[in-house]
Parts: structure tokens; C-alpha cells; sequence
């Protein structure tokens, strides 16, 4: 083997490690960004159960929100609804002519 021969199979020796290293690097790299994806799934699945029970907790609080009306509520409530009637039976009688 020659100088220069032994001076190839140098360099390539080196730079096969830089390679190997750099491999290394990328993979450990990976690794973390696939921890770093599987921890925000699990965050993002914790936010959506977390946004789901605020909007049945929303739900339910309009529910006992129309359910519990005050007296002026109630009186507010036949006003409009004698309304919507009143209307429902004009539009009726718009229909019959």
C-alpha cells in the first residue's frame, strides 16, 4: 500500500466517523422529537376532554339557567311566547286566505 493509498483510506476513515457521528447526532435527534410529538398528542387529547366537559358543564348551566327563571323571567317569557302565538296564527291565517 502506498503513501497515498494510506492517505485515502485516512480520510475516508474520517469522514466515515464524521458520518457515523453525525448519524448518531440525527437519531438521537429524532428520538426526542418523536417524545417531544407523542407529549403534545397527550396534551392535545387533554385539552380536548378538558374542552369537551367545559361545553357539557356550559350545556348543562344554560339548562338550569332557562329552568330556574325568576318571576319576571316567567312574565317576560309568556310575553314573548303570546307573541310568537299571536304571529304563528297571523301567518296561519295568511296561508288559509
Amino acid at each position: 500500500m502506498t503513501e497515498e493509498d494510506k492517505k485515502l483510506l485516512g480520510t475516508f476513515e474520517a469522514r466515515l466517523r464524521h458520518f457515523m457521528y453525525l448519524y448518531n447526532e440525527l437519531k438521537q435527534e429524532n428520538a426526542q422529537l418523536k417524545q417531544l410529538l407523542l407529549e403534545k398528542e397527550v396534551e392535545i387529547n387533554r385539552l380536548e376532554n378538558s374542552r369537551k366537559e367545559l361545553e357539557a358543564m356550559y350545556t348543562n348551566l344554560k339548562i338550569a339557567r332557562t329552568i330556574s327563571i325568576h318571576d319576571k323571567d316567567i312574565s317576560d317569557t309568556k310575553q314573548r311566547l303570546s307573541r310568537l302565538v299571536r304571529e304563528v296564527d297571523k301567518c296561519i291565517a295568511l296561508l288559509n286566505e
